[in-house]
């Protein structure tokens, strides 16, 4: 389970209507399980997104064992939709990830 800062300006994203809508159009299918929002697409072979406070929590299992190609597109459409959720890219989302990570060991 990750949980991923979300810009403050797109919080109304965290909704769950919001969660489905960015969901299907990332992924086509997926289905509403309580407050959770369910996906599979390409080497995801499950994807679990609910609203944690002002994060968004992420559960993935993922299949290594699909042709390059469509890992590449999968990565590429879970990127999409976490930068349309919380409103940071890929990049700027590993740079705070890091970031926490570091004050975390700092702190203990």
């Amino acid at each position: 389970m990750q949980n991923y800062p979300v810009r403050s300006s797109h919080r109304a994203n965290l909704a769950h209507d919001s969660l489905l809508r960015f969901a299907t159009e990332a992924f086509g299918s997926v289905t509403s399980e309580g407050d959770l929002v369910v996906a599979t697409y390409g080497a995801i072979a499950r994807l679990a997104v609910r609203a944690a406070g002002r994060e968004l929590s992420v559960d993935v299992t993922m299949n290594p064992k699909v042709p390059v190609d469509v890992a590449g597109e999968t990565i590429r459409r879970y990127n999409e939709f976490l930068e349309s959720v919380t409103g940071y890219t890929a990049k700027e989302r590993a740079r705070r990830l890091r970031k926490s990570a570091g004050e975390s060991k700092a702190g203990e």
